[in-house]
């Protein structure tokens, strides 16, 4: 297997969270490729305009979907990197407790609120800028995580054990002192995406899912794409006084598979990819096909 094939591997194995650094990654550096070559041959393109929200309300109608592109891209190297690390760390943690779908549906819905709270703010303060990164939505779901299991313990190399309060409350408070810098509209964002994510899950107890917003319209629009493999009507006549008979061949097959998965996943957890043999990392490739 290649380093391709790996890279699919991991893609398909490993979960939302892994999924979403792949995108953020991937639109950061197939891009920068991109223009780059052009930049060579004379032609530049700031294609960060494209994507970026502008806290100019008018330009959302030119540009509409920069209320969420936004969250998915990033200014420099150094920004995507620690964001990414950050999204590992708190997607990890809400993983333990929430589904995927509630993950995916908090970060698009906390981007897009945060993007909103910006363009309300700098509009009233008469600034305009443009802004990009997926701090919001990262913030939003290390808020809901904290907010769900406060007294999380987590261990850090230098500082030790803490709560997972702590090292939430140290990020929103450099936040809050960091208002008045010259990235005053991210640090609006961090707080925004902090605030809806304490929202969500206050909600969510409260028996309201936010996230069911965002699996309606992707369920929707994956239905009307879906090819209409129904066939006509026809009248059936049972026979009611036969019983039915249960085949569960299938669902052994399965449960063997799938145990086999959780074993290789539970070492990949515990000791890391690299640790698998061969024909482990062959097995889960074929797998995810």
């Amino acid at each position: 297997m290649n380093i391709i094939d790996d890279l699919k591997l991991q893609y398909k194995m490993g979960g939302l969270v892994i999924q979403l650094i792949f995108w953020n990654v991937a639109l950061f550096v197939l891009p920068w490729l991109v223009f780059s070559i052009l930049s060579l041959l004379g032609i530049t393109i700031d294609y960060i305009q494209f994507v970026s929200l502008s806290s100019n309300p008018s330009y959302l109608l030119w540009k509409p979907w920069s209320l969420l592109s936004y969250s998915f891209f990033h200014s420099g190297i150094m920004h995507i990197v620690f964001n990414m690390i950050i999204l590992n760390f708190s997607g990890r943690l809400f993983m333990t407790y929430f589904t995927s779908k509630q993950l995916l549906g908090l970060y698009l819905l906390s981007a897009i609120f945060a993007g909103i709270c910006y363009i309300l703010v700098f509009y009233f303060l008469n600034i305009n800028a443009p802004i990009v990164g997926a701090s919001a939505a990262i913030m939003a779901i290390l808020v809901a995580t904290t907010t769900y299991h406060p007294l999380m313990e987590l261990r850090l190399l230098i500082f030790g054990n803490v709560k997972l309060w702590h090292i939430t409350a140290v990020i929103i408070i450099v936040d809050l002192m960091q208002l008045r810098s010259e990235n005053m509209g991210g640090h609006i964002s961090h707080l925004s995406g902090a605030f809806f994510g304490f929202i969500f899950i206050k909600l969510l107890q409260n028996g309201t899912d936010l996230s069911t917003i965002v699996t309606r319209l992707i369920d929707f629009f994956a239905n009307l794409f879906k090819k209409n493999t129904s066939i006509p009507f026809k009248k059936v006549h049972k026979n009611y006084s036969k019983p039915l008979v249960k085949s569960v061949s299938k669902i052994v097959t399965k449960d063997i598979s799938q145990q086999q998965i959780d074993e290789i996943l539970d070492k990949i957890s515990q000791s890391g990819y690299d640790s698998l043999t061969k024909e482990e990392k062959e097995f889960l490739f074929k797998v995810g096909k």
